[in-house]
C-alpha cells in the first residue's frame, strides 16, 4: 500500500531530538503547534469566565503550551543539524523563538550528508 508516514515518524518529528528536517517541515510543524495553541486559546476565551468549561480549556491550553516548547525545542535540534549546528543550540529557542523559526526557515541545509545524517526528514 501507500509509504505514508506513521505514527513512530511524527513522535519522532515532534519529539525526537537526531537527524534532520527540511525547512519546509520545520515551518509547516512549528505552524501546527501554533494554530493547535491558537484554537485552544480561542475556545478559552469563548466561554464564560470561572466555568467549568473556563478551567478544561485553561488546562488544555496549558498543557498544549508545555507540550510546544518541548516539540519546538526538538524540531528546532534537528532544523539546526541540517544546517550542520549542534542540536544543543535549540535551547535558545526559548529565548529568541519567533526569530529563530523564522531565521531556519529560510537558512537552507548542507546539502548531502553532514555529521547529522542524510539530507532527509524521516529518521529512517
Amino acid at each position: 500500500m501507500g509509504g505514508g508516514l506513521t505514527a513512530r515518524d511524527y513522535i519522532w518529528l515532534f519529539f525526537g531530538f537526531s537527524g534532520r528536517i527540511s525547512r519546509r517541515s520545520y515551518f509547516l510543524s512549528g505552524l501546527l503547534l501554533l494554530i493547535v495553541q491558537i484554537f485552544l486559546l480561542y475556545r478559552f476565551t469563548a466561554v464564560e469566565e470561572g466555568t467549568d468549561a473556563s478551567a478544561f480549556w485553561a488546562m488544555m491550553f496549558t498543557l498544549a503550551a508545555i507540550v510546544s516548547v518541548i516539540s519546538n525545542v526538538a524540531l528546532t535540534a534537528k532544523r539546526l543539524h541540517d544546517i550542520d549546528r549542534p542540536g544543543w543550540l535549540a535551547v535558545l529557542f526559548l529565548i529568541a523563538g519567533f526569530l529563530m523559526y523564522v531565521f531556519l526557515c529560510f537558512v537552507p541545509g548542507t546539502p548531502g550528508a553532514n555529521r547529522y545524517g542524510e539530507t532527509t526528514d524521516s529518521p529512517h
